[in-house]
C-alpha cells in the first residue's frame, strides 16, 4: 500500500515548485528576452493491487520554457529591418533639415547674388553696387562652405558610428560564445535539463546583435553558430571572429568594415550585410551622403567655372580684362593603398576640371590592367574606356575632367579614385577683393566710321569663350561693294573677305568676338572693332553674367537653382521614403513582438491565477499530510 504521507509530500513539493516558478515569472515579467516558464508534472507510476493500481503521487518532470523559435526569429528579422531603416532615416533627416532650411540653404544666397549681378548691370560704375556684389558673393561662398562642412561632419559621424557599432558587435559575439560554453556545461551538469534563463539570455543577445547587423543562426547541439554577410562566421561554439574598422584603401576619408580570420583580414561588401544599423549607415553613406556631397560640389564647381569664364571675357573699371572672380575647388585624387610604391613606380596622379557643364555627380576609378587603362564611372559601374591611356583621357574629357601623371609610373594593378566634384563646395572662394576688378563691361567696342554713306549698322559685339589673345586688337571691316567686304587687322589673315546679304545681314566672328552687321552699307563704308576705351558705364558683360542664372549649365540640362532644387527634392524624397518604410517596419516589428509575447511573455493576471492555484494545491497537499499523520496516530492508539 502506498505511503499516503509520501503522496502528500510529492504534491507539496510540486506545489512549491509551481509557486517558485510562478514567482520567477512574475519577478522577470519586465526583463527583456525573458520567456515564460511553466512546470511540467507527471503522475508517479502506481502500485499494483488486486483491484487495480494505487497512485503514488506526482513528480515534476521539467521546467519548460514557453518558446517559439519561429516567432523569436520573426522578432529578430523585423528588428534587423527596423534598425536599418531607422538608422538611415535618422541620418538622412539631418541632410534634409540642412538643405531645406531657408536660413542655411543655398537658394536665398544664390538669389541675392544674382540680384546683385543684375543691379550691377543697371549701374555698372557704382561703387556701392559693386561692393554689394562682392559681399553677396562672399555670402554665397560661405553658404557653400558651410553646407560642405556640415556634410563632412555627418560623414565623420558615420565613421564614428560604424566604429562604435563594430565594437558592440564584437562585444555581443564574445558574450554569445561565453553563453554557449555555459549552456553546454549546464546541460551536462543537470541530466540534459534545459538551463532556461541562460537560453533566454543567449536569445536576447542574438536579438540585440540583430539590431546591429543581419545574422543567421545555425543550432549545433546546444550551441549557436552565428554568421553574417556571405556566410562569414562571427561565433562558432566557443570561438569568435572579430569585425574591425579599417581605413578605406581607395578613400582615406572614410572607414570600412573589415573581417578577421586566422590573422588575415579583408573589407566586407556593405551591400551584403543585409540589415541592421551597420548596413543602414553604409547604405546612407553610399546612396545619399556621397551623392549629395558630389552634387553640391558640382553646383559650386560649375557656378565658379562658368562665372569665371564669362567674367574673363569682360573688362574691369581700369580697362583690364576680367580675371577669375571665384577660386574653384580642385578635384581629389587618391592612390589606392595597395599601389606599387617601389622605385620607378610610386605614381602620383592629379586631375582638373576641363568642362564644368559636362561634370556628373559620380566618382571614377582609373586602373591599369596589364598594359591597358580602365576608366570606370563608379555611380553605375560603367567602363568608359578599357584600352589605351589616350582613350581613358578622351573618356574623362567627355565627363568634364582630365587627369595626368605628375610623377612616377603607373604600375600594372595600380588604381586611383578620382573625385571631380567632392571638393567643389568646400574649395570655392571669392578670388577678388578690389571692386574695381569686377568686369561689368565688354572688352571690345564696335562702331561705324563717321564718313559712311550707307545705312549699315554694326552691333556692340560680344567676346566669345575661350579668350583670344587678339581679342582687343583693332580690326577694320571695309565694304568693297554692297554685297562684299574685306577684313584687315592684327590677327586677321591677309586677303580675308566675305559676302554680305543686304536682306539678312551678316554675322562676323574674328579674334574671339562676334558682331552683326545689318542694313545696306555702301561701297567704301567701313566699321571698326577694337578695345573698349571708355567702358566705365558699359554693362554688356554684366548682362551676360546675369544671364547665367537662367542658363542650363549643370550637366547641360538645368540651372544652378534647378540643380540645387533637384538635390533638395532627392534628399527630401529619400527622407519621406525612409520615414514611411521605417514606420512600416516598426509596425511589423511591433506585431512580431506582440505575437511572440502573446505566446511566451508573462501575463501577470494569468500568473496571479496560477499563484492562487498552486497555493490552494499546497494547502490541499498539507491537508493530505495532516490526514496521514492523524491516521498514523489513530493506528498507534489502537495498537497501544
Amino acid at each position: 500500500m502506498p505511503n499516503i504521507l509520501n503522496i502528500g509530500q510529492t504534491a507539496l513539493l510540486a506545489a512549491q515548485v509551481g509557486i517558485a516558478t510562478t514567482g520567477h515569472n512574475i519577478s522577470n515579467a519586465s526583463v527583456p528576452g525573458y520567456n515564460r516558464q511553466e512546470v511540467i508534472q507527471g503522475a508517479v507510476a502506481g502500485q499494483a493491487a488486486g483491484f487495480g493500481y494505487i497512485g503514488k503521487g506526482t513528480e515534476v518532470l521539467s521546467i519548460k520554457r514557453v518558446y517559439s523559435e519561429y516567432l523569436t526569429n520573426q522578432v529578430s528579422a523585423t528588428a534587423t529591418s527596423k534598425s536599418r531603416l531607422d538608422t538611415y532615416y535618422a541620418q538622412v533627416k539631418q541632410i534634409d533639415n540642412m538643405l531645406s532650411d531657408s536660413s542655411v540653404g543655398l537658394t536665398p544666397a544664390l538669389t541675392d547674388f544674382f540680384n546683385s549681378v543684375n543691379d550691377l548691370s543697371s549701374d555698372p560704375s557704382s561703387s556701392s553696387t559693386r561692393q554689394s556684389l562682392l559681399s553677396d558673393a562672399q555670402a554665397l561662398v560661405a553658404r557653400f562652405q558651410s553646407q560642405a562642412s556640415q556634410l563632412n561632419e555627418i560623414g565623420q559621424g558615420v565613421n564614428e558610428s560604424i566604429t562604435s557599432t563594430v565594437t558592440q558587435i564584437n562585444a555581443y559575439t564574445k558574450e554569445i560564445a561565453e553563453l554557449n560554453t555555459a549552456i553546454e556545461a549546464a546541460y551536462g551538469q543537470n541530466d540534459g535539463q534545459a538551463p532556461n534563463d541562460l537560453l533566454d539570455q543567449r536569445d536576447q543577445k542574438i536579438a540585440e546583435l540583430s539590431e546591429l547587423v543581419k545574422v543567421s543562426v545555425v543550432k549545433q547541439n546546444n550551441t549557436y553558430n552565428v554568421y553574417i554577410g556571405n556566410g562569414q562566421p562571427l561565433v562558432v561554439g566557443k570561438n569568435t571572429f572579430d569585425l574591425s574598422v579599417v581605413q578605406s584603401p581607395s578613400d582615406p576619408n572614410k572607414i570600412e568594415v573589415g573581417y578577421q580570420n586566422s590573422g588575415a583580414s579583408f573589407i566586407m561588401d556593405g551591400t551584403r550585410l543585409g540589415g541592421g544599423s551597420l548596413a543602414g549607415l553604409l547604405e546612407f553613406r553610399s546612396q545619399t551622403l556621397e551623392p549629395a556631397q558630389n552634387e553640391l560640389g558640382r553646383i559650386a564647381t560649375t557656378l565658379a567655372s562658368t562665372f569665371n569664364a564669362q567674367h574673363a571675357l569682360g573688362q574691369d573699371l581700369k580697362g583690364a580684362l576680367g580675371g577669375a572672380f571665384f577660386s574653384v575647388g580642385t578635384p581629389q585624387v587618391y592612390p589606392n593603398g595597395g599601389n606599387d610604391t617601389s622605385a620607378g613606380a610610386n605614381a602620383e596622379v592629379s586631375a582638373s576640371v576641363t568642362n564644368a557643364s559636362a561634370l556628373t555627380t559620380s566618382d571614377y576609378e582609373l586602373k591599369r590592367v596589364g598594359t591597358n587603362y580602365v576608366l570606370t564611372r563608379l555611380s553605375d559601374k560603367t567602363e568608359l574606356a578599357s584600352t589605351t591611356w589616350a582613350a581613358a583621357q578622351a573618356a574623362a574629357a567627355g565627363e568634364g575632367f582630365s587627369f595626368s601623371v605628375d610623377s612616377g609610373t603607373i604600375a600594372a594593378g595600380d588604381s586611383f579614385l578620382i573625385k571631380p566634384t567632392a571638393n567643389g563646395a568646400s574649395g570655392i572662394g571669392v578670388a577678388i577683393t578690389d571692386t574695381n576688378k569686377i568686369a561689368a563691361a565688354a572688352p571690345i567696342a564696335a562702331k561705324a566710321t563717321t564718313t559712311n554713306t550707307g545705312t549699315g549698322k554694326i552691333s556692340a559685339g560680344v567676346a566669345n569663350s575661350p579668350l583670344n589673345t587678339n581679342l582687343q586688337q583693332p580690326v577694320t571691316i571695309t565694304f568693297t561693294s554692297a554685297t562684299a567686304y574685306t577684313v584687315t587687322g592684327t590677327g586677321i589673315p591677309a586677303g580675308t573677305t566675305g559676302t554680305y546679304d543686304p536682306a539678312a545681314g551678316a554675322t562676323l566672328n574674328y579674334n574671339g568676338w562676334t558682331v552683326q552687321i545689318t542694313g545696306s552699307p555702301a561701297m567704301n563704308d567701313s566699321f571698326t572693332v577694337g578695345p573698349n576705351t571708355s567702358g566705365t558705364g558699359d554693362n554688356r558683360n554684366a548682362l551676360l553674367l546675369g544671364n547665367l542664372q537662367t542658363s542650363k549649365l549643370i550637366g547641360g540640362t538645368t540651372t544652378y537653382q534647378g540643380a540645387y532644387s533637384k538635390l533638395v527634392n532627392m534628399v527630401g524624397n529619400k527622407t519621406s521614403e525612409m520615414e514611411v518604410t521605417s514606420k512600416a517596419a516598426k509596425a511589423s516589428y511591433t506585431q512580431a513582438v506582440a505575437a511572440q509575447q502573446e505566446q511566451s511573455g508573462v501575463n501577470l493576471d494569468e500568473e496571479a491565477a496560477n499563484l492562487l492555484r498552486y497555493q490552494q494545491a499546497y494547502q490541499a497537499a498539507a491537508k493530505v499530510m495532516q490526514a496521514a499523520d492523524e491516521m498514523f496516530k489513530s493506528l498507534l492508539g489502537i495498537t497501544a
